[in-house]
């Protein structure tokens, strides 16, 4: 019988909470395309998943599984394949220093063939550096052996994967993960093959999948399992970094778009039909932003949202909804493709999220994006994705507590 990691996933990792609550979101599918494990973003939903050969975990011990899942899960914790890459994008080499990096805080948890520092083929490496600190290590041995004729240290035997690494550095992004040794151990190949615009949606939601775990691991006494303390710092620093607000607003743009409205159909050719195929249309998500008109919210703060929907606006349009305690329904207006708007105030009273919310949950929105100072009660439940855009002080100090996500605006980038 093949060996199916599906059903053993719950059992390896009872005791492994924050991992566990990252598997959960991590589909495994298994392949006999790749010889041991890795992981890559699927370009259908924009979702990671682990790709892994049954013959090589029906192989191992259930310490190793759980180490190569959990190496694997590192990968995507710390970035390594998406946006942490080095300038030559994802080479050998790199692979090798994010194994290095990982399996630092894995010793004794994976097969011999895993890259292991101070083991080996890098026996002179240290452990619990950065994969940054292992790859400028790695590029240095091999220059000196093709200085002295050699063929160059590490590369002869390398493991892919990505994993955790200490405090060392910045985490990068990675796009495939994977364990291993003195060969190859896992698979990272199609990553450029993926379009960026997918990769930074896939990237987003892995990050918010590992706040809520890192959340849910912090309130329990052994939430974090085998996580380093080392590897727990990291973490909660790379979260508690400032967001790029602007880039969150057109991930949220991007992802609003629901699957059953996807047109995949193409128009037929009016002039020739059924002779030349017809243009490929493509339903956009219909966004509504509403504005909190009231005069706690600074003028710079509209500056600066305007501004950045101003960008937005060259490749989507919007439903601009004014609001304090009730909608402005005569101010509503379409902010159309292309167009270039100033901002504006057209109301001056108090707040109230219930008026944009009936407004929006009464006709056929994909997403609903609020600007306020979140000074009010919170709302009823929004039938369509909502997002909460405020400035940092309030984005702290919420009135009112809410699962969905809030985001600080810079003012001065306006």
């Amino acid at each position: 019988m093949t060996f199916d990691l599906n059903t053993h996933v719950a059992r390896l990792l009872m005791s492994e909470p924050f991992f566990a609550a990252l598997s959960r979101t991590i589909e495994k599918k298994a392949s006999t395309a790749v010889p041991t494990a890795g992981v890559r973003v699927n370009p259908e939903n924009a979702t990671f998943e682990m790709i892994y050969n049954p013959e090589f975990f029906e192989g191992l011990t259930d310490v190793e599984r759980a180490g190569v899942l959990k190496h694997e899960f590192y990968h995507l914790v710390f970035d390594h394949v998406t946006g942490r890459l080095p300038e030559e994008g994802m080479t050998r080499a790199w692979n090798i220093a994010t194994d290095l990096a990982i399996n630092s805080h894995l010793q004794g948890e994976l097969p011999d063939m895993c890259c292991m520092p101070g083991v080996g083929p890098f026996a002179e490496m240290p452990v619990g550096l950065s994969a940054e600190r292992y790859f400028d290590l790695l590029a240095k041995d091999e220059q000196e052996e093709e200085e002295e004729g050699g063929s160059g240290s590490g590369e002869g035997e390398d493991c892919e994967g990505e994993g955790s690494e200490s405090g060392e550095g910045e985490q990068g992004e990675e796009e495939g993960s994977g364990s291993g040794g003195g060969e190859q151990f896992d698979d990272h190949s199609g990553w450029d093959e993926v379009d960026e615009s997918v990769k930074q949606i896939a990237r987003e939601r892995m990050k918010e999948t590992i706040k809520k775990a890192a959340e849910s691991a912090s309130s329990s006494s052994n939430g974090w399992g085998t996580v380093s303390a080392e590897c727990r710092q990291e973490i909660i620093r790379r979260l508690d970094s400032k967001v790029d607000w602007k880039k969150v607003l057109r991930y949220f743009v991007k992802t609003s778009q629901r699957a059953d409205k996807m047109s995949t159909m193409k128009r037929i050719n009016r002039r020739y039909p059924y002779i030349h195929p017809g243009r490929k249309t493509a339903r956009t998500a219909n966004i509504a932003i509403s504005i909190d008109q009231s005069g706690s919210v600074s003028d710079e703060m509209l500056a600066a949202f305007y501004a950045e929907l101003n960008k937005l606006a060259s490749v989507a349009e919007f439903t601009v909804i004014p609001f304090d305690t009730k909608v402005a329904e005569n101010k509503v207006y379409v902010w159309k493709k292309g167009e270039n708007r100033k901002r504006e105030r057209v109301l001056y009273g108090g707040t109230c999220f219930e008026a944009p919310t009936d407004y929006v949950n009464a006709r056929n929105f994909d997403g609903h994006i609020i600007l306020t100072d979140m000074c009010a009660s919170k709302p009823k439940t929004s039938k369509c994705q909502r997002m909460w855009m405020t400035d940092n002080y309030n984005a702290k100090h919420p009135y009112f507590e809410t699962n969905e996500r809030i985001v600080a605006i810079e003012e001065k980038s306006a």
